[in-house]
Formats: C-alpha cells, sequence, structure tokens
C-alpha cells in the first residue's frame, strides 16, 4: 500500500511539473508573439478581403469535396463586383504575393510550423492583428486557388495546365480522390475553422467603440487573447500551405499520409476550441454594447419627451418604430397592416399590457372606443402595445397575442418585438407599469397628457377625455357620494329605481348561508314596512371564475336580482379600485376626503369572509354595514321601525347600525398592486383607528 500510494505521489508530480512547464512554455511563446508586434498605425480595410477571401475559399472547399465545380454565374457576377470595389488592392498586392511565396516555398516539407509562423508575424509586423490573420488568409486563397485551378485544368484538355502540373508533378486529383479525401478533408475543416476565427477577431476590430471601450472586461480579456489566437491562425494555414505543397512531386507516389491529416485535425479541432472562446467573448461584448445603446436610446427617450414638437410622430415612432421599412400596426377593424402615419396630430391611448389582460378589460374598451368613434366628440385613437419577454415567447404565446388581437377594434403592434427593450425600461420605469394593464395618454404633439388614464377611464369613461390631470381634477370637484357614482353606468335599472324614490340595496360577499338569510330578511322587512325595495347582488372581486359559478346559483334559487354577466361584476370593483388609486394620485387621504374613506370601506368588505350591504335611497341617501351587522339589523326591524317616519327609512336605519357596533371587530383591505402606489396610511372602517399593514402576494385567487 505504500509503494503504491507513493507512486501515485511520483506520477501526480510528474502532472504538475508538466502542466508548469507548459504553462511557461505557453507564456514564454506569448512573449515571443508580443515581440513581432510593432503596428505603425497603418489601416487595412479588411472587409472587402474577407469577403473575397471568404468566397474564393468557400469555393475551393466545394471542389475539394465534389470535384469539378464550373462558376455559376451569379458568382460569376458577385465576384467581379467585389473586385471593382477592391480598389487597395495595387498596394496589398506585394504584401500579399510575398506571402504567398513564404507559404510555398518555406512551409513545405518537414519544415518548423513555428518558425514558419513567426517568419510570417514578423514580416506582418506594422499590422494590427486582424490585418495580419486576413492578409495570411488572402496569400492562402491564392496559393490554394491557383493549386486548384491548374489541377482541374489540366483534366480539360488544356495543354498549358497539363505542361504545368507535370513540372509541378501534381497527382490526377480525379483519379486519386479517394486516397486523398482524408487529406483534403482535413485541409478543409482546418480553413474553415481558420477562417472562422478570423472573421470572430475582425468582428471584434469592428465594435463600436462609442458604446464599448478596450479596458471594460469582455472587451479587454478578448484583446489579451486576439494575439494567441492569430498566432494559431497563422499556424494553421502554414500547416495547410504545408499539405498543399506536399502534393507536388506526387504524381507517381503514395497518396497515403494519416499522420499529416491528424496533425492538421488536431489544430482544427484547436481552432475549434479558440473560435468557441473568442465567440463566447464577442456575444459578451454584444450584450454589453446592447446595454449601452440601449441606456443611450432610454435617454433620449426621456429628452425627447422634455422637448416641444409640432406633431406626435417623432414620440410615436420612438416609441414604436423608427424605421420605414414595413407598417408596423394592424387595424383593428380591417386588420390591416398600417403606418404610423395614420396616427398623426391625434389624441393617442397607448394600452400597455402582458398577455395576461383580460376579456373583461378588453370588452369595456371596445364599448368605450366605439362609442367615441360613433359621437365624433372627444375621438382618440388607441394602439396596444404589449410587455412581453422574447426569452419565454413560443407558439402557445404568439397564439395568445393573436387572439387578444383579433378582440381589439383599435390599433395594435404588429409585431410586440418591434418594440425596443429600452422603450420597455421606460415604461416600466417611468410610466410605472409592473403587470397591471395601463393606459398612456398622449396628445396630438406627444406630449404626455397622462402615464395612466386607466383610472380615468374606468371611472368616467370617455366623459374624462382628453384624460389630463386638470380633467381629472375638474371630475372630481363635481362628484359626491353617491349611487350614481357607486354604479354608474354598470346598470341601467339601478339608476331608474334610485330616480322613482325606490329602497335599494347593494350586497356582495359569496356566503351563500348569510345570502340566504339576508335576502328573506330583507324583503320580511319591505313587507313589514310597506316599501318597495330592490336589491341588487355585485358579487366580490378578483374572483372571476366564483362569481360565474355564483351567477349560475343565483339563476336557479332567486335571492334577488343580479348581474347576470361577470363583466359587470369585474367593471364595479375595477371602478372602486380605480376611484381610490385616483384619490391617491392626488394626494386625498380618508380623513380629508369623503369618497375615498367610503370607497376604502367598501373595499375592506369585500376583503372580508363575510357579506355587506348599502342601503340606498335617492342619489345620496346611503348605510353600510358587514354581513352579521346587516343582518341583525334587518332581523331586529321592530326595535328601529318607529324612527322612520322622523328620519326616514335609511337614516333610521344608520343610526340602528351606529348602536349594533362593537369593539371587537377585524377588517382587512386587500389591494391589487398598481400603478397608483399603496396608501401609507389606511383606517379601520368600524372604529377609524389606523390599520396595521402587510404584505400579501396572491396569485390563484380563484
Amino acid at each position: 500500500m505504500a509503494s503504491t500510494h507513493g507512486g501515485s505521489n511520483k506520477m501526480q508530480q510528474r502532472k504538475e511539473k508538466r502542466r508548469l512547464f507548459a504553462a511557461a512554455d505557453d507564456s514564454a511563446m506569448m512573449k515571443q508573439i508580443q515581440a513581432t508586434h510593432q503596428p505603425d498605425g497603418r489601416e487595412v480595410d479588411v472587409k472587402p478581403i474577407i469577403q473575397i477571401v471568404d468566397q474564393v475559399l468557400i469555393q475551393l472547399i466545394a471542389r475539394s469535396i465534389e470535384g469539378h465545380h464550373e462558376k455559376s454565374e451569379n458568382e460569376k457576377l458577385e465576384a467581379a463586383a467585389a473586385l471593382a470595389e477592391f480598389d487597395m488592392l495595387d498596394s496589398l498586392a506585394f504584401v500579399i504575393h510575398k506571402i504567398s511565396c513564404e507559404l510555398s516555398c518555406k512551409c513545405s516539407g518537414s519544415g518548423d510550423a513555428h518558425g514558419s509562423t513567426m517568419v510570417l508575424l514578423n514580416y506582418l509586423s506594422s499590422y494590427a492583428w486582424h490585418g495580419k490573420v486576413v492578409l495570411t488568409l488572402a496569400s492562402f486563397s491564392v496559393v490554394f486557388g491557383e493549386f486548384w485551378l491548374v489541377a482541374e485544368m489540366s483534366t480539360k484538355e488544356n495543354t498549358l495546365a497539363k505542361s504545368v502540373a507535370l513540372l509541378k508533378q501534381l497527382p490526377d486529383i480525379v483519379e486519386n480522390s479517394s486516397s486523398l479525401m482524408p487529406q483534403f478533408d482535413a485541409v478543409n475543416k482546418l480553413v474553415k475553422a481558420s477562417l472562422d476565427v478570423t472573421m470572430c477577431i475582425v468582428k471584434f476590430k469592428e465594435l463600436p467603440s462609442q458604446y464599448i471601450s478596450q479596458d471594460s472586461p469582455p472587451m479587454s480579456l478578448a484583446s489579451a487573447y486576439i494575439p494567441i489566437a492569430s498566432y494559431w491562425v497563422i499556424r494553421s494555414i502554414v500547416a495547410c500551405s504545408s499539405q498543399i505543397s506536399g502534393f507536388i512531386g506526387m504524381r507517381n507516389e503514395s497518396m497515403s499520409s494519416a499522420t499529416e491529416a491528424w496533425e492538421l485535425s488536431s489544430l482544427a479541432h484547436k481552432m475549434a476550441s479558440i473560435y468557441e472562446h473568442l465567440n463566447n467573448q464577442l456575444d459578451q461584448c454584444y450584450r454589453a454594447i446592447e446595454e449601452r445603446m440601449q441606456i443611450e436610446a432610454f435617454h433620449n427617450l426621456v429628452r425627447l419627451f422634455e422637448t416641444v414638437h409640432i406633431d406626435n410622430m417623432k414620440i410615436l415612432r420612438a416609441l414604436i418604430y423608427a424605421k420605414d421599412d414595413f407598417p408596423p400596426l394592424i387595424d383593428g377593424t380591417t386588420k390591416t397592416k398600417t403606418s404610423l402615419e395614420i396616427l398623426r396630430r391625434k389624441h393617442v391611448l397607448l394600452l400597455i399590457s402582458d398577455l395576461d389582460l383580460s376579456q373583461e378589460e378588453i370588452m369595456v374598451l371596445d364599448n368605450l372606443y366605439k362609442d367615441a368613434k360613433a359621437r365624433g366628440e372627444g375621438h382618440y385613437e388607441m394602439v396596444w402595445i404589449p410587455v412581453v419577454e422574447k426569452s419565454s415567447w413560443n407558439e402557445a404565446a404568439n397564439q395568445k397575442f393573436e387572439y387578444l388581437q383579433s378582440m381589439m377594434a383599435w390599433y395594435s403592434v404588429r409585431d410586440p418585438f418591434i418594440i425596443e427593450p429600452s422603450v420597455i425600461k421606460y415604461i416600466k420605469e417611468v410610466w410605472n407599469f409592473t403587470k397591471k394593464a395601463i393606459v398612456v395618454a398622449l396628445d396630438p404633439q406627444g406630449r404626455l397628457s397622462s402615464p395612466n388614464a386607466i383610472h380615468m377611464i374606468w371611472i368616467w369613461g370617455n366623459l374624462a377625455f382628453p384624460f389630463t390631470r386638470e380633467k381629472e381634477e375638474s371630475m372630481w370637484k363635481q362628484e359626491i357620494w353617491s349611487l350614481e357614482l357607486l354604479v354608474d353606468g354598470i346598470d341601467p335599472s339601478v339608476l331608474e329605481w334610485m330616480t322613482e324614490g325606490k329602497f335599494i340595496c347593494l350586497y356582495g360577499g359569496e356566503d351563500l348561508e348569510w345570502i340566504s338569510k339576508f335576502t328573506t330578511a330583507a324583503l320580511s322587512v319591505a313587507k313589514a314596512g310597506g316599501f318597495e325595495l330592490e336589491m341588487v347582488y355585485v358579487g366580490k372581486s378578483n374572483a372571476k371564475e366564483r362569481m360565474q359559478k355564483m351567477i349560475n346559483t343565483f339563476a336557479t334559487r332567486k335571492f334577488s336580482y343580479y348581474w347576470p354577466n361577470v363583466t359587470s361584476i369585474w367593471f364595479f370593483w375595477a371602478r372602486l379600485e380605480s376611484m381610490l388609486y385616483s384619490k391617491l394620485q392626488h394626494g386625498r387621504t380618508v380623513e380629508n376626503d369623503e369618497i375615498m374613506s367610503e370607497v376604502m370601506t367598501v373595499l375592506s368588505f369585500d376583503g372580508s369572509d363575510q357579506g355587506w350591504a348599502i342601503f340606498c335611497r335617492g342619489a345620496s341617501e346611503m348605510a353600510r354595514a358587514k354581513g352579521d351587522t346587516a343582518l341583525t339589523s334587518l332581523l331586529e326591524f321592530d326595535k328601529w321601525k318607529e324612527n322612520i317616519d322622523k328620519l326616514g327609512l335609511v337614516q333610521a336605519l344608520k343610526d340602528y347600525l351606529d348602536q349594533l357596533h362593537t369593539p371587537h371587530h377585524c377588517n382587512r383591505l386587500i389591494l391589487p398592486g398598481s400603478t397608483g402606489g399603496i396608501p401609507q396610511k389606511v383606517v379601520c372602517a368600524e372604529c377609524g383607528r389606523q390599520m396595521e399593514k402587510y404584505f400579501m402576494y396572491r396569485c390563484c385567487v380563484e
């Protein structure tokens, strides 16, 4: 056991020693490579060169795989066009010729590949790294191209080509294709790998310096690696040239060279590893550049909204789509593509949501939009901008997008991903979009009328046009806490009962036992008191599926009148929440605003597990209570009915409800996350004391 352990230690020591020597060799070679690099500032436009090189090498690789290959007319035209643009060949022709000679003459046989590579690096010392590799590849293209031209033309009864091939002792490529295939396959793979790395090095040079500095980590790491990558590109080209040179004098010799093919394959594997590393660094650079560009675009958008414009087109183009290559909108009425010009100098509402936009929201907006169109007053256009994540986009998401789009009568963006990330950042950070849909209002000059007009829209509909803060304040000045504000146009029947002076009871919750007892007691009180009573069930917020079941139950058990669709119930609660957030945006509190106080009371009723009720007569006579208290007051009608003649029905009931109040109670207020902000202070509807604040995150509310 001891000897085994000792042997293991020695083996480990040898491995460590080899690793240290390898690291030292790498370091020494890196210093040697860097010593050849003495750029004099000359710039080489490598783009046209690399285009020609790419075209040449791809064709040559195809020839070596497929044999004889005639250029198509398209290829001839592309080559001619590339050459017509390539004016700098005059100045670089000698350089390319000199390197070609080096590759042809000094890279054959069993020469020193490293030494030959260093000769080329020294000759190219005055060029940048991307220039070195591109010029070397261009020179190899000449060598490889001349080889194939002679080899191909010698098979076409071309006397000159046959003579040159004979003098070079080139093998018959066609006759010996099977035996030469391992070498050509190895050359092709290494050429392709070298071309990939070269393209990658060139791309680093093309990165915009205003968005990424040489000192930034992705770029600095790549810059430190590019010299060694360039060395291995040139060394790989030396190896390929050596293989091509090796074909000279092979006319009557054996064609097999497994060792050479293995060496080329080994280099190709190394080049693939280099490419993977560089490409990863390049991706990081692209991400860093994109981030910087989006930050710049974000600040440009901020400045754009601070600038006065003659119309809204600059703003809309910046928000939706700035190019002119295709129409970015879909007309919801005709389902045709259209340009942003249709929105010029119009009031525009931007409906911003994710793909969880509810059918109820779409239905209410649809009614308002069509009503505005029909009336021709306070006219505006609306555009849906979906905020989606590209990483989670799939076929199901695309189908949902198209389904929602098909339901809309207004405009929508043709493709969610034409919206730039900087715009999404602006929407989230400046307009405070999180998940709940918002409606951003812009005037005909593109100025911001409201960062979220959805509260005004839910409360007053088109009456709130043009959806400015001033208009919102004006609308609130005209309002009092009343049944008309509470119900508005959700159900015209309720407003008719109000004008007729009927006793009206709005109630909610989902406790069927309480609902049964409460409705029975209410009808008994109405009969005993000899007054008309109309009861309306308004359900519970944020419980769509449960409300549909409740509607079905009401249809069967006939408790009272009820709203027969979920949309009406949803809209009732959406309006109450909108009233609260609208008041919050205007700095109102429960202490100084009666409407806000009453709205929060009703919302706290809804947050409890009990039922609740609001009793009304006329526009402003109102009394409200939680479930047990409301039911008790009805069951004890005899105790307060004598006050009706003196105080009136609602006031008599209200006074008795005050008597039933006990110090023992528990209220809770559940507010959905919204852009209006969460109130810092909430007082209890029962006792007026400040409630404790908790945070609740809720997903499934059904």
